[in-house]
């Protein structure tokens, strides 16, 4: 399973860095985990604008899918569309909420149906989906709105991926063991942040220690936070493979990690 970074910055992008994205691909088949700002500009550096074959997408804060709008325009309108509607595995209201953020009156929204471009499939707590050769647990997590973790696994290998979410339950079920855990981390531990919302440094490197993870990748601190101070506090924490994801980074989830 090969991990690529099209963006990391967390809350919203940064200096030319993109919000979330990210590629998953084995077996010829490429899964996008996330679609924030910037991130389809970013996927066209990487791959063909129609190579995706799934989308998954952790919750509906912009910085983690607000470019599926301008993926919406390019697979409508593009002079050579590809022929099939593209799965699109998000919380349930992912559909009125992209149409709502796209059309800008009523009158318009009364007549857009995404649907002739997304196959939209509702995430559910605990229920796991096969897509393409992936299977994908998610876990509801803490965060102000419907927010899911994932456990992701092929070919026997796993990566765990948090979205956003304080420290909870539902990030223990779905990190222990994994191979690959890719954690946001978007602020240093102080005892005045907001519950359930992010992640320190080191409540990200608990987390890893207390999984057995074998490698923790640190994602998602915002252009305001230091990157070093973060990374600092996850090393402190856990005592394996520690490291700041970068934007175009690759990552191997399993033996070659």
């Amino acid at each position: 399973m090969l991990l690529t970074v099209l963006g990391c910055s967390g809350s919203i992008p940064g200096p030319g860095a993109a919000a979330s994205g990210y590629l998953l691909e084995a077996g010829g088949f490429t899964l996008a985990l996330e679609f924030g700002n910037g991130v389809l500009s970013r996927f066209q550096e990487e791959r063909p604008l129609f190579s995706m074959d799934a989308l998954v997408l952790s919750h509906l804060h912009p910085d983690h899918c607000i470019d599926v709008s301008s993926l919406y325009v390019a697979r409508k309108y593009h002079p050579s569309p590809p022929s099939e509607v593209l799965p699109v595995f998000a919380p349930a209201e992912a559909h009125s909420r992209f149409v709502a953020g796209y059309a800008p009156d009523a009158a318009e929204r009364a007549s857009l149906d995404f649907g002739d471009v997304f196959a939209f499939h509702p995430l559910a707590d605990g229920a796991a989906v096969r897509i393409g050769p992936f299977t994908v647990e998610p876990a509801l997590v803490a965060h102000p709105c419907e927010a899911y973790g994932f456990r992701i696994s092929c070919g026997g290998v796993s990566l765990a991926y948090t979205g956003d979410s304080g420290p909870c339950e539902a990030l223990e079920t779905v990190s222990a063991g994994v191979d690959v855990l890719l954690s946001e981390a978007s602020w240093t531990h102080a005892p005045e942040r907001q519950p359930d919302l992010h992640l320190s440094g080191r409540q990200a490197g608990e987390l890893a220690a207390r999984a057995g993870a074998g490698r923790l990748l640190i994602t998602h601190v915002p252009p305001w936070t230091s990157r070093e101070a973060v990374l600092k506090e996850a090393q402190s924490a856990f005592d394996g493979p520690c490291e700041l994801v970068v934007e175009g980074g690759r990552y191997e989830v399993g033996e070659q990690a």
